[in-house]
């Protein structure tokens, strides 16, 4: 018998590689979880290293809705849409940030839906001279609609967000298309009214867009999707590790509470448990014949010892 929805949960960014979050990792203690795994078994993994341009949350997400796809090349923006077999997907509208020896990317977190509206009106137009459909659906992504976003390899904005983009440049048959439009944003954007708007109210400029979540899809999801928990990502994402380290407790506090009374009644559960490299999977189901990494798992007796794994 498969979870109830409520009672599977994926945990994006439950550990993390930056030397501050194992800090804070190792100095907490999380009860309910620590009661809680002891009653799983660990029945899956998902990603494969921290290079892959699909972080394990969103691998171990499509996994569980049954849904597949190459590395970098999940098509998310599809799946939300109406048309979900037409190629679509998301630009980010983002501020490249330029350092001495390399161009970092940060989300335009506090873009308002004026400003956006102004840039994608700018940005619509050059789309449509490629055959790329843009359309408006919040401050912070547009969806982008076209034959040329099935050829494409894109890292998912959580693998480069706070880091160089020099690695996570888009790959596939496109990619050099895309590279261009990218080229022509920045100009177009770099003397754009909005960017005055946004200095004015002391935010960086939007000067770009970054993609991801390309391709079409090519059968429907099989399972709905478990609940995914953000608040780690969110702190993560912004390399907050002491709100990242109290969202942890809050989650043990207020979330795992359910699973392990769920397990304790015999009711099947199964915890996501999400990092920059592995995704691990438990449920209170039968085990499941192990392969790769999982077949020298041990579980660790604290639970930081088996977060810093993932």
């Amino acid at each position: 018998m498969a979870p109830d929805p409520a009672r599977c949960l994926l945990v994006p960014f439950a550990s993390a590689l930056d030397p501050a979050a194992l800090t804070a990792l190792r100095a907490l203690t999380l009860p309910c979880l620590t009661e809680l795994l002891p009653r799983l078994q660990v029945t899956a993994e998902a990603g494969g290293g921290e290079w892959l341009y699909t972080p394990p949350h969103e691998r171990a997400l499509a996994d569980a809705m049954g849904l597949t796809g190459e590395d970098g090349a999940l098509p998310w923006a599809a799946l939300e849409s109406t048309q979900p077999g037409e190629a679509q997907a998301w630009f980010h509208p983002v501020h490249f940030q330029v350092g001495m020896d390399q161009v970092s990317l940060l989300p335009a977190s506090g873009l308002d839906e004026a400003c956006s509206r102004q840039l994608f009106d700018a940005l619509a137009p050059l789309c449509a001279e490629d055959g790329v459909t843009l359309e408006f659906v919040s401050a912070q992504r547009w969806r982008a609609r076209g034959e040329r976003l099935g050829q494409l390899s894109c890292a998912s904005l959580d693998r480069v967000w706070g880091r160089s983009v020099a690695p996570w440049q888009p790959r596939g048959p496109q990619a050099p298309w895309l590279r261009r439009l990218q080229s022509e944003a920045q100009m177009l954007f770099y003397t754009h009214p909005a960017n005055d708007a946004l200095a004015a109210a002391g935010q960086a400029p939007v000067n770009g867009f970054w993609a991801d979540g390309a391709g079409a899809m090519t059968a429907s999801p099989q399972a709905s999707a478990p609940r995914t928990l953000d608040d780690l990502r969110t702190a993560a994402l912004q390399g907050d590790w002491p709100s990242w380290a109290r969202s942890w407790e809050r989650l043990d506090a207020n979330e795992l509470p359910a699973l392990l009374e769920a397990s304790q009644r015999g009711e099947p559960v199964r915890l996501i448990l999400c990092g920059e490299r592995r995704a691990v999977a438990f449920t209170n189901g039968p085990r499941h014949r192990l392969t790769g990494w999982l077949r020298h798992f041990r579980r660790p007796t604290h639970p930081a010892l088996l977060l810093e794994t993932l």
